[in-house]
């Protein structure tokens, strides 16, 4: 006996189908559940068993599947068959038409009771994709009138079982034991690959940073991530359970991806903040371009006491005379709101009272020591002031000119030199001769809080002081753009 042969000779292969609810892991249940196992070229066994879902079925999935009701009013919820459909998959490769949807399921409902469940994954869809690739439709209604399948009660688990089965049966005797063998192996050792994507397609991506992109139909941007390895990511991806309805409609939405490599993680992290804010992906909530940039000034009225006010248009050679970056102006005020109740400051002199004769309302309520009327030294107030403030100062940048922030990836043999200026990334370039003939003053960038963020923590941090470092002319710098004013 080959090693080929041996495989299907030995497993038992758990060919299982599930009716639910509807699509959504996180929110829909299982309905009915239906498994024949198959081991050495026979049925040794089957199972089935129709379940509570503890949810009402609508009409629609009524009218889909047959199954009402009433019909499961009486039969067994998930935690009461858990244990026994544990141990009945146990060592089993769990078997689905589209898996993902299957197995993601059966993992959600573990999940509920607080346990675990894995399984080696073969997906019918992907066999009949890689045994007969000059075909372009998989499902299961095309495939049994493909292969002259027998006619089974659809849309019930034990009758999706039944033509699942039928239909790996006729591989066998279509294409050969030794041929089938190889491609079961082949996607057992590979992650759930989304059934509109190319089977081969982690065989394309490499092993490096980067950016990578998911697209739909149409080349519908769908989602940008980023990783130190943008195949281990990716395929973490396809690995992943369908735990929320978004994450359901992306992986139904794929249609293809790409990637750019970088030679590091910061260049990967910066160039996703970039694309997100300017590509708009349906599937990224973070980082979305803020369309108003605020922080806060302080600055001495006529009495001498520092009062704080709100700008738009931040210079952003002078971060170190700004106090916060905010995504809107309420933002900003809340903020103020924090400060004025933990320090007791005046809130007229925060701006959040108006410039009235007499004293502040939170004067009245005994929450300001009077500088509204002058009768705090000002001195004393100020000192509060600072000290209020203090943990908003934004980071001043430490250099005179521009930098090179040089990263090196020794596998690929690639270099990136990130130019950042006044913690904004302005140009990417991949030789040191380059830096020569670099003028930073005909392009333009614009100033963006999430960038900022992750500039001076990459910059600042403790072991930041391992990046090799540039420093570069402080010579034709680039326009600043403010996101209100390009947005």
């Amino acid at each position: 006996m080959t090693e080929t042969a041996a495989f299907l000779d030995s497993a038992t292969l758990a060919f299982i189908d599930l009716e639910t609810t509807g699509g959504n892991s996180a929110a829909d249940r299982i309905t009915e559940i239906g498994i024949r196992f198959w081991h050495d070229g026979e049925v040794i066994d089957e199972w089935q068993t129709l379940l509570n879902p503890q949810t009402r079925i609508s009409p629609f999935i009524e009218r889909f599947t047959g199954i009402s009701n009433e019909m499961v009013a009486d039969a067994p919820l998930f935690e009461d068959i858990a244990d026994t459909l544990r141990d009945k998959l146990d060592g089993c490769v769990f078997v689905a038409h589209n898996a993902r949807f299957d197995y993601g399921f059966i993992k959600a409902e573990f999940r509920r009771l607080g346990q675990a469940f894995s399984a080696r994954v073969l997906c019918t869809v992907k066999l009949s994709r890689r045994l007969y690739p000059q075909h372009r439709r998989h499902n299961m209604d095309t495939l049994i009138a493909r292969h002259g399948l027998p006619t089974v009660q659809r849309h019930r688990a034990m009758g999706d079982v039944e033509a699942m089965l039928a239909f790996f049966e006729t591989t066998l005797t279509d294409k050969g034991g030794e041929a089938v063998e190889a491609a079961v192996r082949h996607l057992l050792r590979r992650p759930s690959v989304p059934s509109h994507l190319p089977t081969d397609i982690l065989d394309t991506l490499p092993q490096a940073p980067g950016v990578y992109r998911f697209y739909g139909e149409n080349d519908v941007l769908l989602y940008v991530g980023k990783s130190t390895n943008i195949l281990q990511r990716v395929a973490s991806h396809f690995s992943g359970d369908h735990n929320s309805h978004r994450g359901v409609r992306m992986s139904q939405s794929l249609r293809h991806v790409d990637w750019t490599e970088t030679a590091g993680e910061l260049g990967a992290m910066l160039l996703e903040l970039r694309q997100i804010k300017t590509l708009n992906p349906l599937y990224n909530r973070r980082s979305r371009a803020a369309k108003t940039l605020v922080s806060i000034e302080l600055a001495e009225s006529e009495t001498g006491y520092l009062q704080a006010r709100l700008v738009r248009e931040i210079e952003p050679h002078r971060l170190g005379d700004y106090f916060g970056l905010f995504r809107s102006v309420k933002d900003a005020q809340r903020a103020l709101q924090g400060i004025a109740a933990r320090n007791e400051l005046c809130n007229r002199l925060l701006g959040l009272e108006p410039d009235n004769d007499g004293h502040c309302f939170q004067r009245t309520l005994g929450r300001c020591q009077g500088a509204c009327e002058g009768e705090e030294d000002v001195t004393r107030y100020n000192l509060r002031m600072q000290i209020g403030f203090h943990g908003l100062r934004l980071t001043t940048w430490p250099w005179p000119g521009p930098v090179g922030v040089v990263e090196y990836n020794r596998e690929r043999d690639r270099t990136d030199i990130l130019i950042i200026y006044n913690w904004m990334h302005v140009a990417t370039v991949h030789d040191e001769a380059e830096l020569a003939d670099l003028s930073l003053s005909s392009g333009s960038v614009t100033f963006d809080l999430d960038s900022y963020k992750l500039v001076v923590k990459a910059l600042m941090a403790r072991d930041g002081h391992k990046r090799r470092i540039i420093e570069l002319p402080a010579v034709g710098s680039p326009d600043v753009l403010m996101p209100d004013a390009d947005a």
